[in-house]
């Protein structure tokens, strides 16, 4: 059992090791861009993609401005699509699971906006249809995707490809939270230090 857990350490922490450093800086940039432009930025994603977007949303609304809470400052718009559950199955009931990201886009994304799409296969049809759409609007799409990064490495404009076999979810998955959490604690250590320049 402990060779085992080792063993899938290693898978993560190999995963982890070859992580696409310019890529993440390149969505960090979009996202800094939106901030700027007071834009919101949408984040999507199916089973357990779903749950790490649903965490960074919590992450990036509150925590990034933790310590700055009762200030007044002006914090990022992070919306998980789509917002309800009641909304998930009245797309995929009434029109097709295919709309269950595209659909709730098409209320809310303008111009300023971005998109973060997660998907570990690259080749959700929902993911890519919204991601599609998302392009029509001329709107940055942030792209973490897996194995081979399928379709959604090739649209993405920053491609956060965690290049691994097909199928291994599991490291892909704990590799996508590291990086997000990494993209919180960048902007946490990031206005920390712009508001308390401002501040001093």
């Amino acid at each position: 059992m402990e060779k085992y857990i080792r063993n899938f350490g290693g898978l993560v922490a190999s995963a982890l090791a070859t992580m696409p450093d310019r890529e993440i800086a390149r969505a960090m940039g979009i996202i800094q861009a939106t901030y700027e432009r007071d834009g919101k930025i949408y984040i999507f994603g199916n089973g357990g993609s779903l749950a790490l977007a649903t965490h960074w949303v919590s992450d990036f609304n509150k925590t990034v401005f933790s310590r700055h809470l009762t200030k007044g400052v002006r914090r990022f718009q992070a919306i998980r699509l789509p917002t309800t559950e009641e909304e998930l199955t009245a797309w995929a009931n009434d029109v097709g699971y295919e709309m269950v990201f595209a659909g709730p886009l098409e209320n809310y994304m303008q111009e300023i906006d971005a998109v973060i799409a997660i998907s570990s296969s690259g080749a959700s049809p929902n993911v890519i249809k919204a991601v599609e759409f998302a392009q029509s609007r001329h709107v940055p799409v942030i792209g973490l995707s897996g194995f081979d990064g399928g379709r959604l490495n090739e649209l993405a404009d920053a491609k956060i490809l965690i290049r691994t076999e097909k199928g291994a979810y599991e490291v892909v998955e704990s590799v996508h939270g590291t990086i997000l959490h990494l993209m919180t604690r960048y902007f946490k250590d990031y206005f920390d230090h712009a508001l308390g320049a401002r501040n001093a």
